[in-house]
C-alpha cells in the first residue's frame, strides 16, 4: 500500500483517523502500532514478522543497555554491540545476499569457468530505514541521549510508525519520545498537516509520476542521441527529487495530523553551491545519521587530513551501498565522496548564508547541479554497462539528435510536467520564503492547494500504479 493509492487515500487513512480521534489519548499509541502493522502487512504478511522482531529487539535490548549503563558499562556496551550486530546482520542478509552471490559467482566464472548458484532473497520494503532507526535508538540510549522506552508499545510504535516507516524521514527516538507520551492535537495543527499532505501528493502524482515514463523511456531505449540522453537525465533528476520529497511531505503532514513533529528531510537541494551543501539539503535525516553514527565514531575530522579523507570516502561508499546493493550505487557514493574531499581540500564546501550572496553563486549552483545530475546516471542505470552507454550518449557519441526509437515514445504531457518541475525547482526557495510569511489558511493559498489536490486525486483514480522510488531502499 502506498500513499498515492486509492486504498490508502479513500479507505485506510480515513478509517485510521476516525478511530484515532475516537480513542482516548492513552490508547492512541496502541492504535498507531496496530494500524502500522496492518499497513506493512498489506504488502507481505510474512515480512511483518521481521518488523515485529525489530521492535522486540529494540525494546528488550534497549532496556538491558539502559539498565547496565551506569553500573556495569561493559555489559551495557556488550548489549549494544549485540543489538547493532543483529540489526546489521538482518539488513546485510536481506539487502546484500543476492549481490554477494552474484559478485562471487562472476568471480568464480572468471577464474574457473563455473558459476555459484543459491536461493534468491526478497528485499523487505523499508528495512534500511527502520534498521537505522533501531540502531539510533540503541546508541542514543547507551549514550544517555535518549530515554529508554518503558513500554513496549512506545518503542514498537516508534519503529513501526507508518507515515515514515518505509521511506523516511529517519526519525530518532529522542526526537519523538516526549511526543509519544504527550503531544498537542489541535485543528490548526491538523489543518497544517492536511495541507502539507495535499502538497506532497500533488508533487508525487502530478510531477514525479508524470515525468517517470520519459525517464524510463530514455534509459530503456538504445541510440538516444545527445539531446535524448540529457532529456532523460533531466527527467530523472526531477522525478527522484519530487518523488522522494513528496513522500517526506506526506509523512511530515500525517505526523502533524497525529500531533507529531517529524524532522524535515529536504531544503531546496538543487540550489546548493557545493556538493557538501547538497548533502546538508538532500535527505537531511540520512546525512545527519551518517554523520552522528558513522563519520564521527570513525574519527570525523579530528585525526588529521589523511584520516578525514578516508572517513569521508568510507561514509559515502557505505551510504551508496545503503541505497542499493549494486556496484553502480557504490560508485555513486564514491562519486560524491570524491567531490566532498575535493571541496574540503580546496575550501569550497559552500555556506548557505554567504553563498547565496556571493557573485559566483549562480555558477557554483550550476556546477553542483551538473555534478549531481551526472551522478544520478549511476543511481538510475540498471547496470554499469547501461550507465557507460548513457554517459557515451551524453557526450555525443550517439549523435546529437534524438534517436528515432525514442522520439515516438516522448509524450507531450511528460514534457509539460518536466518543464513545470524545473520551474518549481528554480523558484522553490523564493516560494517557500514568501509562503512562510503567509498564514496557511489564507484563502488564495488554500484554494490553490485544494485545486492541485483534486487534480491529484483525479490522476490517482485514473492511474493503475504509482510506486515510490525509495521503497526499494
Amino acid at each position: 500500500m502506498v500513499f498515492s493509492s486509492v486504498t490508502f487515500l479513500f479507505v485506510f487513512l480515513p478509517l485510521f483517523l476516525l478511530v484515532y480521534y475516537a480513542l482516548p489519548f492513552d490508547s492512541r499509541s496502541a492504535w498507531i502500532l496496530a494500524a502500522s502493522w496492518i499497513f506493512y502487512a498489506w504488502w507481505r504478511l510474512d515480512f511483518l514478522v521481521l518488523l515485529v522482531f525489530a521492535a522486540v529487539c529494540a525494546w528488550y535490548i534497549g532496556t538491558r543497555v539502559a539498565r547496565h549503563r551506569e553500573t556495569r558499562p561493559r555489559r551495557s556496551r556488550a548489549w549494544l554491540t549485540a543489538g547493532v550486530c543483529i540489526a546489521l546482520g538482518v539488513l546485510a542478509y536481506f539487502k546484500y545476499f543476492n549481490f554477494g552471490v552474484e559478485t562471487l559467482s562472476a568471480l568464480l566464472y572468471t577464474l574457473r569457468g563455473r558459476r555459484l548458484t543459491a536461493w534468491s532473497v526478497i528485499l523487505p520494503i523499508g528495512i534500511s530505514f527502520y534498521t537505522f532507526q533501531l540502531i539510533s535508538y540503541l546508541v542514543d540510549v547507551y549514550r544517555g541521549d535518549a530515554p529508554v522506552a518503558r513500554r513496549f508499545v512506545d518503542v514498537a510504535a516508534y519503529v513501526s510508525l507508518f507515515p515514515q516507516l518505509v521511506a523516511g524521514p529517519i526519525v530518532r527516538y529522542r526526537e519523538i519520545a516526549g511526543q509519544l507520551q504527550r503531544r498537542e492535537h489541535s485543528f490548526e495543527k491538523f489543518n497544517a498537516g492536511a495541507l502539507r499532505f495535499m502538497v506532497g501528493l500533488a508533487r508525487k502524482v502530478l510531477i514525479a509520476d508524470a515525468v517517470a515514463p520519459l525517464a524510463d523511456a530514455v534509459y530503456a531505449t538504445p541510440g538516444t542521441g545527445l539531446t535524448g540522453a540529457w532529456l532523460g537525465v533531466a527527467a530523472y533528476t526531477i522525478q527522484i527529487y519530487f518523488d522522494f520529497a513528496a513522500y517526506s511531505d506526506m509523512a511530515v503532514g500525517m505526523g502533524l495530523m497525529l500531533g507529531f513533529r517529524f524532522p524535515e528531510n529536504f531544503d531546496a537541494p538543487y540550489h546548493s553551491t557545493s556538493v557538501t551543501e547538497f548533502w546538508r539539503r538532500w535527505h537531511m535525516t540520512l546525512s545527519r545519521w551518517l554523520r552522528d553514527y558513522l563519520y564521527i565514531p570513525l574519527g570525523g575530522n579530528r585525526r588529521g587530513g589523511g584520516r578525514t579523507i578516508v572517513n569521508l570516502m568510507t561514509v559515502m561508499a557505505l551510504g551508496g551501498l545503503w541505497h542499493g546493493a549494486a556496484w553502480s550505487f557504490l560508485l555513486w557514493g564514491l562519486w560524491h565522496g570524491v567531490w566532498l574531499v575535493a571541496e574540503r581540500l580546496l575550501g569550497l564546501r559552500g555556506d548557505r548564508g554567504r553563498g547565496a550572496r556571493a557573485p559566483a553563486a549562480p555558477l557554483r549552483r550550476a556546477a553542483t547541479l551538473l555534478i549531481v545530475m551526472v551522478g544520478w546516471v549511476l543511481f538510475r542505470a540498471d547496470s554499469l554497462g547501461a550507465a557507460v552507454g548513457m554517459y557515451a550518449a551524453m557526450i555525443g557519441l550517439d549523435g546529437v539528435a534524438i534517436g528515432e526509437l525514442l522520439a515516438w515514445r516522448i509524450d507531450t504531457g511528460a514534457l509539460v510536467a518536466l518543464a513545470a518541475g524545473w520551474l518549481i525547482v528554480i523558484v522553490e526557495p523564493t516560494l517557500v520564503k514568501r509562503l512562510a510569511g503567509i498564514d496557511l489558511p489564507h484563502v488564495v493559498v488554500r484554494a490553490s492547494i485544494y485545486v492541485v489536490f483534486v487534480l491529484s486525486l483525479v490522476r490517482v483514480l485514473a492511474a493503475s500504479y504509482s510506486p515510490f522510488l525509495y521503497f526499494q531502499f
